[in-house]
This record gives C-alpha cells, sequence and structure tokens, in this order.
C-alpha cells in the first residue's frame, strides 16, 4: 500500500463572506454566545481571585500560588475528560453538575481560608473547585464547528472571535476580581467568581439546540481513539502549556510587583492592559485574509511571543512593565487563534470538544507551574526574577514547535469515493499515489 503523503490544508484564503459581521449573522450565534460570555468571564477570576484570599488570609505569595497551581492542576487533568464526556453524552449533561460542584467548592475554599484553617485543607478544596471549571470556551468552539460545517471558511474567523471573547473576559476578570477584593473584601471577589459560573454554565447548558448532537456512549469493545492520540494534538498541548506559564507568571509577578511598588490595587489594571493588547491584536489577525499556512504562522506568532517574554523581569518600574505587558499581549491571541485552527484539523468530527479542552487544560496546567514557580522566586528574590519563568516556559514551547512542526501536518486521506460509469468505488488519492 502507498504511503501516505502529509499535506499542511490549514491555509486560510480569505474569501468573501468570512468577516465578523458573517460569522455573527450565523442563525441561533447570539442564543449561545451571550450566556457563554458570562459563564466564561469568571475564568479569568479563579486563580487571581484565590491568590488574592489567600496572601491576605496567610501572608505568602509562595502558598497562594501552590493553592491557585492546585485548582489549575486539577483543571487540567479533569478538563478533558469532561470535554471527551460532552462529546459523548452532550453538553448540557456535563455543564450542569459541573458548575454546581465548582460553586460548593469555591464556597468551602472562601470559608477554610477566613476561619484560618490548617494550608492543606485550602487545596483539599482548591482541587474540586479547579476540577470542577466548566468548560465553555471549548464547547462554544465545539458548536461553531458544527454550526458552520457547510461554512468552512468562516472557521478562522469563529477561533479569532473565541480567542478575543477569551482576551475580553481576561481583560474584564482580573480588574473585576481585583476591584471587588479592594473595594469590599478578598473572599467577595471569589464568591462573584462562583455566582457568574453558575449562572452563565447553566443559562448556556440550557441552549440544547445550536450544540452538536452527542455520539452516545461507546460500545462494548468499542475503544474510541482519545484526541490526544493525534502527535499534533500532543504537540500543540505542549505548546500551550508553554503558553500557561506565560499566564500563571504574569498574574502572580504582575500583583507582587504592584504591591511592592505600593500600588496593589493596580495590579488587575496591569494585568488587564496586557490581556488589551492580546484582544486587539486577535480582533486584527481574524480580518486578515491570510495566504501563509497555519503551521508557519503558529511558530512565527509562538517566536514573538518568547520575545515579549524576554523584557518583563528588566522593567525598573510600573509604567514600564505596564508598557511591556501591554506589548508582549500582542502575541497571545494570535498564537491561541492558530492553535485551535490547527487542532480542529487533526481530530475526527466526535473528538472535537475533547480536543479543545487538552488545549484549555494545557494552558491551565502551564497556569499552575507558572504561578507555583514564580511564587517561590518571588518570595525568595523579589517579584522582577518571577517573570523569568514566562521566558523559560514559552522558550521550552517555541524549541518544541520548531524541532517537531511536521506533526502539525494533516495526513491526506488514502483513498477517494469516486463514481464512474455508475458505479462508485474507492481509489488512491492522488497524494498517496505520489507518496
Amino acid at each position: 500500500m502507498a504511503a501516505r503523503r502529509p499535506v499542511d490544508d490549514t491555509t486560510s484564503h480569505g474569501p468573501r463572506g468570512t468577516g465578523y459581521g458573517a460569522l455573527l449573522r450565523t442563525p441561533r450565534a447570539w442564543t449561545f454566545l451571550l450566556p457563554a460570555l458570562v459563564a466564561r468571564l469568571p475564568y479569568a477570576m479563579l486563580s487571581l481571585g484565590i491568590v488574592l484570599l489567600v496572601h491576605d488570609t496567610t501572608g505568602s505569595y509562595g502558598l497562594a500560588g501552590a493553592v491557585a497551581a492546585a485548582a489549575a492542576v486539577s483543571q487540567a487533568l479533569i478538563g478533558p475528560q469532561t470535554g471527551r464526556l460532552a462529546d459523548r453524552y452532550g453538553q448540557a449533561a456535563v455543564l450542569v453538575p459541573a458548575v454546581l460542584v465548582h460553586g460548593g467548592a469555591v464556597a468551602a475554599l472562601i470559608a477554610l481560608a477566613r476561619a484560618g484553617a490548617p494550608d492543606w485543607t485550602l487545596f483539599l478544596a482548591a482541587a474540586p473547585a479547579g476540577a470542577a471549571v466548566p468548560q465553555v470556551g471549548a464547547m462554544v468552539r465545539a458548536r461553531w464547528v458544527h454550526r458552520l460545517g457547510e461554512r468552512p471558511a468562516l472557521m478562522n474567523t469563529a477561533f479569532a472571535f473565541e480567542s478575543v471573547t477569551d482576551e475580553f473576559t481576561f481583560v474584564i476578570g482580573p480588574m473585576l476580581a481585583t476591584g471587588i477584593a479592594t473595594l469590599v473584601d478578598p473572599s467577595a471577589g471569589l464568591a462573584a467568581e462562583a455566582a457568574l459560573t453558575l449562572l452563565g454554565g447553566l443559562a448556556f447548558a440550557a441552549r440544547r439546540d445550536t450544540a452538536p448532537a452527542p455520539t452516545g456512549p461507546a460500545a462494548p469493545g468499542d475503544r474510541r481513539a482519545s484526541a490526544l492520540s493525534s502527535p499534533g494534538v500532543r504537540l500543540l498541548a505542549g505548546a500551550f502549556l508553554g503558553l500557561g506559564t506565560v499566564f500563571g507568571t504574569l498574574q502572580v509577578s504582575i500583583t507582587a510587583f504592584a504591591e511592592d511598588a505600593g500600588s496593589g490595587g493596580l495590579s488587575g489594571l496591569v494585568y488587564g492592559l496586557f490581556a488589551t493588547g492580546s484582544m486587539v491584536a486577535g480582533v486584527l489577525y481574524g480580518l486578515v485574509p491570510w495566504r501563509s499556512s497555519a503551521r508557519q504562522r503558529m511558530v512565527a506568532c509562538y517566536a514573538l511571543l518568547v520575545l515579549g517574554c524576554s523584557t518583563l523581569w528588566a522593567m525598573p518600574n510600573l509604567v514600564a512593565l505596564t508598557v511591556a505587558g501591554l506589548f508582549c499581549g500582542l502575541a497571545i491571541a494570535p498564537t491561541l487563534i492558530t492553535g485551535f485552527t490547527l487542532v480542529e484539523t487533526l481530530v475526527a468530527d466526535g473528538a472535537k470538544t475533547e480536543a479543545f479542552t487538552w488545549l484549555t487544560g494545557s494552558i491551565g496546567l502551564g497556569l499552575a507551574l507558572g504561578s507555583t514557580a514564580a511564587g517561590q522566586l518571588i518570595d525568595r528574590s523579589g517579584p522582577s526574577l518571577g517573570f523569568t519563568v514566562a521566558l523559560v516556559g514559552s522558550g521550552l514551547g517555541l524549541v518544541a514547535l520548531v524541532t517537531m512542526r511536521r506533526l502539525l501536518l494533516v495526513p491526506a486521506p488514502a483513498t477517494r469515493t469516486v463514481a464512474r460509469g455508475g458505479a462508485v468505488r474507492e481509489e488512491a488519492t492522488p497524494a498517496a499515489r505520489r507518496g
């Protein structure tokens, strides 16, 4: 049998009717986009809310980062499994119990922290809080794939729109969490996070009419391959792990840097401007009719991210850090958009939610590693050194992308169905014959 030849079919040629206007005119799109926005906003509040609460009650950034890391690790490990369950049994069947468990776990974490409970109890509450974070971003992307099945040219625009939405939540979420924690109480920030998760998650789950049909439980002896069985998905998950270290590092390090400068209340604003840079870049990225392949763009965008991270540790004051963070953020959304565009081509339809959650879960795991390592460095050597964790994490991700980028090529099918003379048969594709 002829070997299959990989081809890169992820190039976007930007035909007419692929802009944001065309995307948002998709029938019933707004019925799931609005509740999804409410449900996704708390995603950017959880880790920072934990850091603010635990630091307020214990005085340790190291412990605060570690507790936030526990939530992020459990989210990274359990999130893809909930994505797989959503593919099989439907999104609502997973979302409803998840938001209820999340709300209860966050309430327990707040109560334990305020009561001065032993440190280990904080981890016991943070782990289920992270594990039950609803994977709404992945589910929205799966809904776009389902709704745009006959309009693939809009897919890159859809992923751009979703990444911009993600960044919008990272602009508003940290400022909201910091503002509530500063003006009311650190525990109030986490309470608001849980309330928004519950309300938005239940409203999103109620829109079953726009969700992809579940594939159903596996039959006896049916071993459906996980999305992670694709080498390209594993490579992207590793790259997104490095991306997550940037988020985790900046959340802890910006907070510590602002506190050290005597402007702790501005930390949410500084982080929000970092996310604003990403959001603006994402909007512009989605408007460009790209002719280079998504694989090439992924490497280029990631290289720009590493370049932006290389300056953060050297900033002398909060103003300089804000400017550097803004420019660093310009590479975030294009990297996210391109990664989600690539992963959608690497897995079958019945595994797309799981594939998306592997990427978001990898970001969460990287966030955990970044916040933990940065917190430890900050406690020992000050806030500036904490930023070096982002440079190391993103640098390792770039090395992996550059050395293994061939794994992101989509294999050409070995056969195709043709009809000749009234008969239908399978024959080798030209790519397979050339291979």
